[in-house]
């Protein structure tokens, strides 16, 4: 009963917060580094296609990110990620690594 006095509701919606926002911190770095990548052996239509799709699958997860930061941060006790938001994170997440195999390829 004192542990359960004791715990402060707040902290893990704080580190769920802040490893949502490290993981669209961390997609952004690889997409700029796609763009990198693309553009080092010099413009061509395939990779500008691949790394606009990557942007655009950049820009689903951020989406995604964003509306369960606000989820989060609204109510005392946040409501468990909706199925459709988790299967958008890792639709993005999987497509981006389909992106990342057609660079190296």
């Amino acid at each position: 009963m004192t542990a359960e006095r004791d715990r402060d509701p707040g902290l893990q919606p704080e580190r769920t917060r802040l490893a949502w926002r490290r993981t669209t911190l961390s997609y952004a770095v690889v997409t700029v580094l796609a763009l990198r990548g693309a553009l080092r052996g010099g413009v061509s239509a395939t990779g500008i296609v691949v790394f606009a799709l990557g942007c655009l699958f950049w820009l689903g997860f951020l989406w995604t990110a964003h509306h369960r930061i606000r989820a989060l941060t609204a109510t005392g006790r946040p409501p468990a990620l909706a199925p459709r938001h988790a299967a958008a994170a890792v639709l993005c997440a999987v497509a981006m690594a389909a992106c990342a195999m057609a660079f190296v390829v």
